[in-house]
């Protein structure tokens, strides 16, 4: 393998820059040239597939090396599988209709005047990551689909691999009309950047930090410039007294079918004293053979001694496993509350057979998304639709919700009057 033509910078200012002015000319940029690169960025991953994937060995061999955890093991390894996904998302990309320029009604009325709303570009978007190699592509095919440049900045677990799948997609750019620097690298392994990135908010519009918390919360705290925060697990479900067992059942275990990182796995269920012991018992044997570990609070500890107490902090934690907690709850208007203190806040659920309990739920629980009788199971490419995701955010502030590419424009208000 060789890197030749890749342009790796080693200054996060200059990255940035150089991805500002190339957020300029792509603003401006045709929708067919921008699907065309899409299209050969696809076709690049699939051609490039076996050196990305001697790149991504040669990172397993390294973590192995320095011990990393096996959670980030399985969130580095690159399949044939997961690749042909992530060239399937720019395929699909290169083929959906043009979102710039979108026109919109608005609520604002002026007197002898025209008024409406276009989708806009943000500009140059930061996408901080932790391992998963494949989210560059898929990012860096998100921002061009919206008109934005990016800059990539990878974990070091990942370093060969994103160097790899980064090298195939410029080279995929080199003979397109677009301009140079639309997707910028950086090395994981300069250790001040990502500092540095996240407070050029005169080149940056946007940050987008993906990975467990422990990479999230501090560039929440450090960033100057907006950040759209993603969220990954400790989603909560509540079992009603009148949920059924193979609901329950069925939405968990497919929620953590999610392949490869578990955005929306439910981690812990809320059940009422109502609940029959036989009903508990036969999930907690059905998640047990499917190899999941089951924990408890002191509540059901005390009524089945075999299971592991739940330290009180694990509750607002999410475990990235095949790890749930139960909690007894007394009421939906209890389970409501603690679902509202302690989980993530981007996906939870409700298993019943009762309308008034899914009409107070959804209105109670202040996650971004809710879910009744229905699996949270995340994917960044659904079978039907036209819906690209990059995954889920929590936060409160100007967007929550799923990541799609509506999260990666502005909203441009067009006063158009009659005069002259």
């Amino acid at each position: 393998m060789t890197t030749d033509s890749l342009e790796i910078c080693d200054n996060p200012i200059t990255a940035a820059r150089r991805a500002y002015q190339a957020s300029l000319g792509l603003a401006n940029a045709k929708s067919v040239d921008r699907s065309n690169a899409l299209l050969r960025m696809a076709e690049a991953l699939r051609d490039r597939q076996d050196d990305i994937l001697e790149a991504n060995t040669l990172d397993l061999e390294a973590s192995r090396d320095m011990a990393v955890p096996d959670l980030l093991l399985d969130w580095l390894k690159l399949t044939p599988e997961r690749l042909q996904t992530a060239a399937n998302i720019l395929q699909r990309l290169g083929e959906l209709s043009d979102p710039i320029r979108r026109v919109t009604n608005t609520p604002l009325q002026v007197e002898q005047a025209q008024t409406y709303c276009q989708l806009m570009p943000l500009g140059a978007i930061a996408l901080i990551y932790e391992a998963f190699p494949e989210l560059g592509a898929i990012a860096a095919g998100m921002c061009l689909k919206t008109g934005n440049s990016i800059v990539l900045k990878g974990s070091t677990e990942a370093s060969q691999s994103n160097t790899a799948i980064a090298r195939a997609l410029q080279d995929a750019l080199a003979d397109t009309d677009l301009p140079s620097g639309c997707i910028e690298l950086l090395p994981a392994d300069v250790g001040t950047s990502i500092r540095e990135l996240v407070s050029q908010e005169r080149y940056l519009s946007l940050v987008i930090p993906y990975g467990r918390t422990s990479l999230v919360q501090p560039i929440v705290e450090k960033a100057t410039v907006p950040v759209l925060r993603a969220a990954i697990g400790n989603c909560y479900l509540y079992w009603s007294p009148t949920g059924s067992l193979d609901a329950v059942r069925s939405i968990v275990l497919d929620s953590h079918c999610s392949d490869p990182d578990p955005v929306n796995a439910i981690e812990k269920i809320l059940v009422s004293p109502e609940q029959k012991t036989s009903s508990l018992v036969s999930l907690w044997n059905t998640l047990r053979e499917k190899g999941f570990e089951i924990r408890g609070d002191e509540r059901l500890v005390e009524e089945y001694p075999d299971l592991v107490l739940a330290d009180s902090s694990e509750w607002s934690q999410p475990y990235l496993t095949k790890t749930i907690a139960f909690k007894r709850v007394d009421s939906l208007e209890l389970g409501i509350f603690w679902i509202n203190q302690y989980s993530s806040g981007h996906a939870d659920c409700l298993v019943t057979e009762s309308y008034s309990e899914s009409t107070e739920f959804s209105l109670g629980v202040k996650s971004a998304s809710v879910y009744i009788n229905a699996s949270p199971r995340f994917s960044r490419l659904p079978k039907s639709g036209n819906t690209i995701c990059l995954g889920m955010s929590n936060q409160m502030g100007h967007y929550r919700g799923f990541i799609s590419l509506e999260a990666l424009t502005r909203v441009k208000h067009v006063i158009q009057g009659h005069e002259g």
